[in-house]
C-alpha cells in the first residue's frame, strides 16, 4: 500500500507551509500529493506550484470540478501539468454538488451520472489526440452550422494515458467509477464498512470486463497522533460536522447519507439539524468518537500501524493522509508517523 497526501484546500491560513509539507512527503518517498476546489483556490494553479517545487511525488486534482471546466479545457490542463511535471499528474474528476454546481458556476445539477458519463468520454478522445467530435446530450463538438471544426490536442503529454479518478460517494456513482475511470477518490472510508463501497465498484469494473485488480482505491483518511484517542478524535470534529452537516442541503448532502449507511442515522441526523440552524459547535459535539475512529488514523504509531493493516486487508491501494494540525511541526510529523507506522503494518 502507497502512501500520498492531500493538502485540501489553498487559502485556509496553512498556504505557507503547504509547500514544505508537499516537499517533505516527496522526501519521505510519498506517491501522490493531492489538491482541492471548491469556490475558492482552484486546484490546477495550485498543483502547477506543488509540481515545480517537488521532485518525485506524483500532483493530483481531488478534484477538478466538471461544473467548472468543459471537457476539452480539461484535457488542456491534464495534458499541461502532466508535460510541466514530468509526467506527475493524476487526473480526478468530481460533479461536486447542486449548492456549487448551480450557485458558484450556474450549472445545473441534473443527471450527474450521464454527464459524468459524457464528460469522460470527451477527455480520453481529446487526450488520445484525436480529431474531437462528440454528440450527446450536454456536448456537442464541433457545434453545428457554424464555423467550428475538429481539431486535436496539440500538446503531447508524456503519457499515452494519465490515470483518471473519480470521487464518488453514493452506490451508483460508485458502480460508474468502476466502470469507466482508472481510480477512485473516496472520503469517509471505513474498512469495516468497505462493502458499501467495493461492491458496487467491482460490479462497475464487471460492467468493462475488469476487476478492482490495478483498480487504485485512493481514499482521504485524517491522520491525528498522540496517546489521548478522544483528544485526537476532537481534532477531526469540526471538520467531520462540516462536511456531514453543513456540505449541501438538508434534502441533499451525500456525506451525510453516507454516515447514514454507516449505521449512524441519529448521530447524522442531530449534526445535520444542529449545523443548518447555526449551532456549529453542537454540530461538532454531536459527532460520535466512534464514527471518527472508524474513519480516521487516530492515537500512537503502533495503533494506526494496525488501522493500516485494516484499510490494506481493504483493497486500499492508496492511502492518501490528511495530517491533523495547524502548524508545520504538527504536520510534518504526522506524515513521518504515517511511513514509520506503514513500515511497522509490514506494508511499505
Amino acid at each position: 500500500m502507497r502512501l500520498g497526501i492531500n493538502l485540501g484546500y489553498w487559502g485556509l491560513g496553512l498556504d505557507a507551509d503547504n509547500i514544505a509539507v508537499a516537499q517533505e512527503a516527496d522526501r519521505l518517498g510519498y506517491a501522490v500529493c493531492w489538491a482541492a476546489e471548491a469556490y475558492g483556490s482552484d486546484a490546477a494553479t495550485v498543483l502547477s506550484y506543488v509540481a515545480a517545487k517537488t521532485e518525485r511525488i506524483d500532483v493530483g486534482s481531488a478534484i477538478f470540478q466538471i461544473p467548472a471546466r468543459t471537457p476539452a479545457m480539461t484535457a488542456m490542463t491534464a495534458a499541461t501539468l502532466d508535460t510541466l511535471s514530468g509526467g506527475r499528474f493524476r487526473l480526478g474528476l468530481g460533479v461536486s454538488g447542486p449548492q456549487v454546481s448551480e450557485g458558484w458556476y450556474g450549472v445545473k445539477f441534473d443527471k450527474p451520472l450521464a454527464r459524468t458519463r459524457e464528460y469522460v468520454e470527451i477527455i480520453r478522445k481529446a487526450m488520445s489526440r484525436e480529431r474531437l467530435t462528440h454528440e450527446g446530450a450536454n456536448w456537442t463538438l464541433p457545434l453545428p452550422g457554424g464555423p467550428g471544426k475538429a481539431l486535436k490536442l496539440t500538446v503531447v503529454p508524456v503519457r499515452e494515458r494519465i490515470p483518471l479518478y473519480i470521487a464518488a460517494i453514493g452506490p451508483k456513482n460508485l458502480e460508474l467509477t468502476g466502470e469507466i475511470a482508472d481510480g477512485w477518490l473516496g472520503i469517509f472510508f471505513s474498512p469495516e464498512h468497505a462493502a458499501a463501497s467495493l461492491d458496487p465498484l467491482a460490479a462497475g469494473r464487471a460492467k468493462s470486463g475488469l476487476t478492482l485488480e490495478g483498480f487504485d482505491l485512493c481514499p482521504t483518511v485524517p491522520i491525528s497522533v498522540g496517546e489521548d484517542i478522544a483528544a485526537a478524535a476532537d481534532t477531526q470534529r469540526d471538520y467531520t460536522a462540516l462536511y456531514i452537516g453543513g456540505m449541501g442541503s438538508k434534502d441533499k448532502n451525500f456525506y451525510n447519507q453516507q454516515a447514514r449507511r454507516m449505521g449512524f442515522e441519529q448521530a447524522a441526523e442531530e449534526i445535520q439539524r444542529r449545523y443548518l440552524t447555526g449551532d456549529k459547535a453542537g454540530a461538532a459535539a454531536a459527532v460520535p468518537q466512534e464514527l471518527i475512529d472508524a474513519t480516521a488514523l487516530l492515537g500512537t504509531k503502533e495503533r494506526i500501524a494496525d488501522r493500516m493493516q485494516a484499510y490494506a486487508a481493504a483493497g486500499v491501494s492508496t492511502l492518501t493522509l490528511s495530517p491533523a494540525g495547524w502548524t508545520l511541526e504538527e504536520r510534518v510529523a504526522a506524515l513521518r508517523t504515517g511511513v514509520e507506522a506503514l513500515e511497522l503494518a509490514g506494508l511499505a
